[in-house]
């Protein structure tokens, strides 16, 4: 009887696959044990994070020259990359209200993975190539890979190189074999991780951080925020028209009275709101001068000629 072929096998040697030497009692801990020691590998990771800022920042400035000249970002992983990158792009629309499509997030394996493992997916540099599809000149793509060595990301980042967009590595791997694939590198030294291989813990943690602090400071440099209060969210119903009338009494130290009318002569845009509050010019003007301002609250109000502070 012939021999069933052996599975191709691959020896990934990236370092969130080693042995972490302060974990190997792990098993034999109280709760309490096992959770401190979790908890001291967790500490480590914002560490890691700082130590990359100026990676990140280099990518931030990319995403808003992208953004700028009309273009969009795309991030791609595959597992908690991905599942984290769906996150990070669902929260931008509500928190900063740009449009749902100015980020938009490719999840290896689609929505069927969002919820549970398909990892064969991730090893499919063609699903990643035709995800990118739609990448176009101008864009940013951003992908995010624990290894560094992802095939999916790879054939994103291929193909976005194809398409003349910019791109941009997450990984937890300073040494990553896709970097060279990658204008920016954001490599973030994670180290071992608590289990062995277990990159949904400080390699994810790392990812959400990264992500949160990019996305953020992307938002902020596009202007949709004003000091560091949310002025991008527009009064869409009750729940939002509180939290707006909230957010100007706090920028411009109006009664809530004052500032509801206001919001309602802006026809719930809490931007124009704000701009005819802090300069006294009305709604039509604010606008008009917001418009001329790239949406930039503190720039329409140097046009206007104010220049009050928070």
């Amino acid at each position: 009887m012939a021999a069933t072929p052996a599975e191709p096998v691959e020896i990934v040697r990236a370092p969130t696959e080693r042995r972490n030497s302060g974990t190997y009692d792990i098993d034999l801990l109280p709760t309490i044990d096992v959770l401190r020691e979790i908890n001291a590998e967790d500490a480590t990771v914002a560490r890691a994070v700082q130590a990359v800022l100026p990676d990140v920042a280099r990518a931030v400035d990319l995403a808003v020259e992208a953004l700028r000249g009309g273009g969009r970002i795309h991030y791609f992983g595959a597992g908690t990359s991905g599942r984290i990158a769906g996150m990070d792009a669902a929260e931008l629309p509500p928190t900063f209200g740009v449009p749902e499509d100015l980020v938009v997030a490719h999840h290896a394996g689609g929505a069927p993975a969002l919820g549970q493992a398909l990892e064969g997916s991730e090893d499919d540099a063609d699903l990643g190539r035709a995800d990118a599809a739609g990448l176009a000149r101008g864009d940013l793509a951003v992908g995010l890979a624990a290894s560094g060595r992802t095939p999916y990301v790879a054939g994103a980042l291929r193909r976005a190189a194809q398409a003349g967009a910019r791109s941009v590595l997450v990984s937890a791997n300073p040494q990553a074999a896709l970097a060279a694939e990658a204008d920016v590198h954001i490599g973030v030294d994670t180290g071992a991780e608590v289990i062995a291989g277990s990159t949904r813990m400080k390699a994810g943690t790392a990812q959400k951080l990264v992500l949160n602090a990019f996305s953020t400071a992307v938002m902020v440099r596009m202007g949709h925020t004003y000091s560091n209060l949310m002025v991008g969210v527009n009064a869409t119903n009750a729940k939002l028209r509180g939290r707006v009338v909230t957010i100007l009494t706090e920028a411009s130290g109006r009664p809530e009275e004052v500032c509801a009318a206001a919001l309602a002569r802006a026809g719930g845009d809490t931007k124009v709101a704000l701009v005819e509050l802090l300069t006294g010019v009305d709604s039509a003007r604010a606008a008009e001068e917001l418009a001329a301002a790239g949406g930039h609250v503190r720039e329409a109000l140097r046009r206007i000629g104010t220049t009050e502070s928070p």
